[in-house]
């Protein structure tokens, strides 16, 4: 199995190359320079595995919901190298990423994702882990710091309420304490600057692979949560 995975939907830039298990990746912290780095870093990578692109058998991306314009960039990418060489598509939530991550961190299995969203609101989500399959407490959605409703997802069951969350995510750095209001206990861990990365992504993916639940290039295409943002980006033709 060969996945490649990039994400931009982030101050993150990042891309991965995973072949029959093993990963590489290249990871920087480059707000607005995805555009600059994310088709280097894919050549990168397959230069370093000796491999073409249409030996890979599919590639993931970080369908958001995140920045607006980093979503466009990797949407972009993968439909051109999709359409150019019939390659499936695997989109991967960013949301999800980030509590992978936090997991691979952590080995905390409840992960609270929120993401600086601009406009007073985060992107946000709840995910717990079970049976080796991430599961959501409600929806992904776009909120304000305020109507996050902590307790009501603590206690959602008599299980779950006695379990450790921990936080993870750029909304925690800039609303951690509107977020908290309605919390009735202490969380276990903040993680403000856990961002997704392609290695998780391509992690994600493989499961999602397996099972066939993959996408045509035309149908890569962002999850921005945000009903006013109707653009989908136009495919990159290589």
């Amino acid at each position: 199995m060969k996945i490649l995975a990039i994400d931009t939907a982030t101050e993150a830039c990042s891309a991965a190359l995973l072949i029959d298990g093993e990963i590489i990746s290249h990871y920087q912290l480059a707000p607005r320079e995805h555009s600059r780095l994310i088709l280097k870093m894919i050549d990168d990578l397959l230069l370093q595995a000796d491999l073409s692109i249409s030996e890979v058998d599919a590639i993931a991306f970080g369908r958001g919901p995140g920045s607006f314009m980093g979503l466009r960039i990797a949407a972009g990418v993968v439909q051109g190298i999709a359409f150019a060489h019939d390659i499936p598509v695997i989109p991967v939530s960013t949301l999800n990423a980030i509590a992978q991550r936090a997991y691979d961190e952590t080995q905390n299995e409840n992960i609270l994702v929120a993401i600086d969203a601009r406009m007073d609101e985060v992107y946000w989500a709840a995910y717990y882990l079970k049976e080796q399959r991430w599961h959501l407490h409600g929806d992904e959605c776009v909120i304000s710091p305020d109507k996050v409703n902590l307790s009501e997802i603590f206690n959602l069951t008599d299980e779950s309420s006695d379990l450790s969350w921990i936080a993870a995510g750029t909304g925690w750095a800039s609303y951690k304490d509107r977020l908290l209001l309605t919390a009735n206990r202490q969380l276990s861990a903040f993680l403000p600057e856990c961002f997704p990365s392609a290695e998780v992504i391509a992690k994600l993916a493989i499961d999602e692979f397996r099972s066939g639940n993959t996408v045509s290039a035309a149908e890569a295409i962002p999850v921005y949560l945000r009903n006013d943002v109707a653009k989908k980006p136009k495919p990159v033709i290589f």
